[in-house]
């Protein structure tokens, strides 16, 4: 067991892009994060469990959302202080994350953060433009990022990440590269920039259907992803995921053991557990958790996950990095079937540039960034 994830589902607004599950339903702050330090009192034997198995302790917490900024000072100390109550036995902090939004993070709210665990904040910037912010419903101008940095600098919170989106209808490369260098003069220790999506069910989606807006073409998507990869390569930035940079020293700890096959325990509505051999998921419903909580039941389905599954979900995430995954440890934990599997599906991504062979590892090319879910997809273990 590495990592700790909570899920805090609260915003005071939906997004039109987000499909991640979510309540506006703030007046259930408070019941929400009592259940919450109840679900980690019941599952203390299951992460003690865990721990003793894997010989590892907790080394990250992730608070997500949903908009975990919303919870107060009172709220967020409580959460802390049930953490290091009821496994106190199975801490060894490395790093603390908590999910922003910008225009919460005023003067106060920083020292609050500086005077918790937290040593590190992400924030959902997505854009400096203050157009494109009004068009994805966001709460925050492009004033209230510059604030909310410099909030944290003077607090003394120095790993500072930003989530930014390119591919906006109607954008054009120029005004990605603004957001860009904007984004770069904050001197922020980590980036991570995605295309924007459009999910089935959310707001933006019925939007392209209803033709009000127009995506971009694939063409000019993967022109911003170039210039993405090229100006924070420039700039010192190490890109180490599909949608990650990080300056030296700074990569996220927790989202890497992700892509790597670490351990993790989720907890809160619709968190989802990992320990290699299940995968288990709460329930998606704030009230339902609450409720089934509050009866000293665990709200959640698991699934048994067999090499065929485990193998996959490997392809899946260890090929997003820089690393990719490596050949001889596949070798010793999967066996010679998969190992070969892999070496002869990923042959001809080989041969034509988009998959190289280094120090045992394999992993996507520059250019095979571009396909590289084709290419994860090629690699999925069929049966024959």
């Amino acid at each position: 067991m590495s990592g700790l994830y909570i899920h805090i589902p609260f915003c005071a607004s939906r997004c039109i892009y987000c499909n991640f599950y979510s309540t506006t339903q703030q007046m259930l702050q408070q019941q929400y994060v009592d259940a919450l330090c109840h679900e980690m009192k019941l599952r203390q034997a299951e992460l003690a469990k865990d721990c003793i198995h894997s010989d590892h302790k907790i080394k990250t917490i992730y608070l997500g959302g949903g908009t975990p900024s919303l919870l107060t000072e009172k709220q967020l100390s409580q959460l802390f202080a049930c953490i290091s109550k009821v496994w106190s036995k199975h801490l060894d902090l490395q790093e603390v994350t908590i999910e922003c939004n910008p225009d919460d993070v005023t003067t106060a709210y920083a020292i609050t953060l500086k005077n918790l665990p937290i040593n590190r904040v992400s924030m959902g910037v997505q854009t400096f433009d203050d157009d494109r912010l009004s068009f994805l419903k966001r709460r925050h101008n492009r004033e209230d990022i510059l604030h909310a940095v410099q909030n944290l600098r003077d607090a003394g919170i120095e790993n500072i990440s930003i989530d930014l989106i390119f591919g906006f209808p109607e954008e054009t490369l120029e005004a990605w590269q603004s957001d860009l260098h904007e984004a770069i003069s904050l001197n922020v220790e980590h980036i991570s920039a995605y295309s924007l999506t459009y999910e089935e069910g959310t707001p933006l989606f019925h939007l392209l259907k209803q033709r009000k807006i127009k995506a971009i073409s694939e063409e000019t998507d993967l022109v911003m992803y170039d210039s993405l990869i090229d100006t924070l390569a420039n700039t010192g930035y190490e890109h180490y995921e599909i949608s990650n940079f990080a300056r030296p020293g700074y990569r996220s700890i927790h989202n890497s053991n992700y892509w790597h096959e670490i351990p993790y325990m989720g907890v809160g509505a619709s968190a989802h557990s990992y320990n290699k051999s299940t995968r288990s998921w709460n329930i998606s419903d704030i009230n339902a958790y609450i409720d089934s909580i509050q009866n000293n039941e665990l709200p959640r389905e698991s699934e048994y996950l067999d090499l065929n599954t485990r193998y996959d979900d490997l392809v899946t995430t260890a090929l997003r990095t820089c690393e990719g995954i490596n050949l001889t440890d596949l070798l010793k934990q999967y066996g010679r079937k998969y190992h070969d599997y892999m070496l002869h599906e990923a042959q001809p991504h080989l041969n034509s540039g988009y998959m190289q062979i280094k120090n045992h590892h394999l992993s996507l090319t520059r250019k095979g960034l571009f396909t590289a879910d084709d290419i994860m997809s090629d690699l999925i273990y069929i049966e024959t």
